[in-house]
C-alpha cells in the first residue's frame, strides 16, 4: 500500500523480466554445475594417470645411470609391456559403462556383481598376456634388435610380467572406485605405488651401492641390474592393488538389487573394441617413433622428448574423459539422457578449457620445456618446433579422448573402434609419410599427419555422441 500506484505497473513489470530471465537462465546455470562436477571428478584421476606414467620415467631414471644399452632395454621392455596390456585392459574397461549405469539406477547389487565378473576376467586375461610377455624376447634378435639391448629388454620384461595380474586386477577396482566417486584408494595407491618403484628400483637395481649412498651399512644384496627394475615395477602394481583391495572393503555397498546375472562375454562384448582402439592408438604413435628415427637421431630424440611432454598433459584430459564416462553413465541408469548429454558436453567443454592452457604453454615456453627434457642443442632444434604442432594436438587429443569416454558412458564402444582405425590408419599415417618424406617436412610432417588424424577422431566422436543422446538412451 505505500507503493505509489503509478510505480506499481513497472514493478510489477520488473518482477516479471527477473523470473523470465531466471527461468532462462536456469539451462545454464545446471550446465555451470555440471563442468563443475565433471573439473571435480576428474582431478583425482587425472593424478592417478599422471601418477601411472611417473612409474616409467622413475624407471627410466634410475636404469640411466647404468649405460645407454641398459637404457634402452627399459624402453624397449616398457614398450612391449605395455602394448601386450593395454589390449587386455581396454577389455577390462568394458565394465564401465554396466557398473556406472548400474549405480546410476539405483542397482548397487548389480554394481557389485559386474565388478566380480570384471575381476574374474581381468584374472583370465593375465593368462594369455604373461606368455605372450614370456616369449616374445626370444624373438628380439631375429627382429633386428642389437643383441645388447636385446638381452637387457629381455630381463626387464621378464621381472614385469608376472605384474600383469595385479595391474590388471588394479584396472577391475579403478572401474569400480571412480563410478562410486570414491577416488581416495586411487590416489593413495598410486602414491604408495610411486613410493615402492622408487625404493625397490634403488634396492634391486644397485644393491648394498644404494644403502651405503644414503648412508646406511651393506647387508650384502645383491645388484640384479635392469631385471630388479622389472621386479620393482610388479611390487608398486602390487602394493596399489593392495591399496584399491583394502580402500573397497571399507566402502559401503550401495543400495538396491538389480538384474545380477551379467555375463562375461557382455562385458567382452563393450570392451574388446576399447582394447583394439588402445592397441591401434599405441601402434601408430608407435610407427610414428620409428618413422621418425629413420630420419635421423635428433629427429627420434625430438620426437621422444615431445611426445613425453604431450603424455604428460593428456593425462589431465584422461582424466576428464573417465569423469565424464562415469556421470553420463549414471544419467543414463537414472533414465535421465538430457543428464547424458549435458554431462558430454561439460566434458567436452572442459577438456577444451583444460587443454588449451598446456597448449598455450607450448606455444609459449618451448624451449623452457624442452629443456627439461633434454640439453643437446640438436634436440632442442628438433622439439621445439615439435611442440608448436602438440599445440593444436592437445585440443583435438582431448576431444577424442573424451568422445571416446562420453560414448562408452552410454555403452557404444564399435564406433569408437572405428573411427581410431581409420583416423590413425587411412588418414593419419599416409598424410603424415606424404608431408614427412614426400614434401620433405621431416618430424613435423610427421606429427601434422598425426593431428590431422586425431582431428578427424574428434570429430566423429562428438558428433556420433551428440547424435546418439538426442533421444532416449537404451541401457547396456
Amino acid at each position: 500500500p505505500w507503493i505509489p500506484a503509478w510505480r506499481r505497473p513497472a514493478l510489477e513489470g520488473a518482477r516479471l523480466l527477473s523470473r523470465r530471465l531466471r527461468i532462462l537462465y536456469r539451462p545454464y546455470r545446471r550446465f555451470g554445475a555440471e563442468m563443475n562436477a565433471v573439473a571435480r571428478e576428474a582431478a583425482p584421476l587425472a593424478i592417478t594417470f599422471a601418477g601411472a606414467t611417473l612409474l616409467g620415467v622413475v624407471d627410466t631414471a634410475m636404469v640411466g645411470r647404468l649405460g645407454a644399452a641398459e637404457l634402452a632395454g627399459v624402453a624397449l621392455g616398457n614398450a612391449l609391456f605395455f602394448t601386450i596390456t593395454v589390449a587386455a585392459m581396454g577389455i577390462v574397461f568394458g565394465m564401465d559403462p554396466i557398473v556406472s549405469q548400474a549405480l546410476g539406477a539405483g542397482e548397487g547389487a548389480r554394481a557389485r556383481a559386474a565388478l566380480r565378473v570384471g575381476l574374474r576376467l581381468a584374472a583370465l586375461l593375465t593368462l594369455p598376456v604373461i606368455a605372450i610377455l614370456g616369449l616374445a624376447p626370444l624373438f628380439f634378435g631375429s627382429i633386428g634388435i642389437e643383441p645388447e639391448t636385446a638381452r637387457y629388454g629381455a630381463h626387464f620384461v621378464w621381472g614385469r610380467a608376472p605384474g600383469a595380474i595385479p595391474f590388471l586386477l588394479v584396472m577391475a577396482f579403478r572401474s569400480y572406485l571412480q563410478s562410486r566417486t570414491f577416488t581416495r584408494p586411487l590416489v593413495l595407491g598410486v602414491i604408495v605405488a610411486n613410493v615402492v618403484n622408487f625404493v625397490a628400483n634403488g634396492l634391486l637395481i644397485f644393491g648394498d651401492r644404494a644403502l651405503t649412498e644414503v648412508g646406511l651399512p651393506s647387508v650384502g644384496l645383491p645388484a640384479f641390474g635392469v631385471a630388479g627394475s622389472g621386479v620393482a615395477s610388479t611390487l608398486a602394481s602390487l602394493a596399489q592393488l593392495t591399496v584399491l583391495y583394502f580402500g573397497f572393503r571399507r566402502l559401503t555397498p550401495s543400495e538396491g538389487e538389480g538384474e545380477l546375472d551379467i555375463p562375461m562375454r557382455r562385458i567382452v562384448k563393450l570392451g574388446l573394441p576399447i582394447g583394439l582402439t588402445l592397441l591401434a592408438e599405441v601402434g601408430a604413435f608407435s610407427l610414428a617413433g620409428v618413422l621418425a628415427a629413420g630420419i635421423g637421431p635428433a629427429a627420434a630424440s625430438g620426437h621422444q622428448v615431445a611426445i613425453t611432454l604431450a603424455s604428460l598433459t593428456f593425462t589431465a584430459a584422461m582424466g576428464i574423459a573417465n569423469a565424464t564416462s562415469v556421470r553420463v553413465g549414471r544419467a543414463v541408469g537414472r533414465g535421465d539422457a538430457a543428464a547424458a548429454r549435458r554431462s558430454g558436453v561439460a566434458g567436452f567443454t572442459v577438456s577444451t578449457l583444460c587443454m588449451s592452457l598446456t597448449a598455450a604453454a607450448f606455444l609459449l615456453f618451448p624451449h623452457e620445456l624442452a629443456g627439461t627434457m633434454s640439453s643437446s642443442p640438436e634436440v632442442l632444434a628438433s622439439a621445439v618446433p615439435l611442440l608448436a604442432v602438440a599445440a593444436a594436438f592437445q585440443l583435438f587429443d582431448g576431444a577424442q579422448v573424451v568422445g571416446a569416454g562420453a560414448l562408452r558412458g552410454i555403452g557404444q564402444t564399435r564406433i569408437i573402434q572405428n573411427a581410431n582405425i581409420i583416423g590413425y590408419y587411412a588418414i593419419g599415417l599416409p598424410i603424415s609419410l606424404a608431408l614427412g618424406f614426400g614434401l620433405g617436412m621431416n618430424e613435423r610432417g610427421l606429427w601434422w599427419g598425426l593431428c590431422a588424424g586425431l582431428a578427424f577422431v574428434a570429430t566423429v566422436l562428438i558428433w556420433k555422441f551428440l547424435s546418439a543422446s538426442r533421444g532416449p538412451i537404451a541401457r547396456v
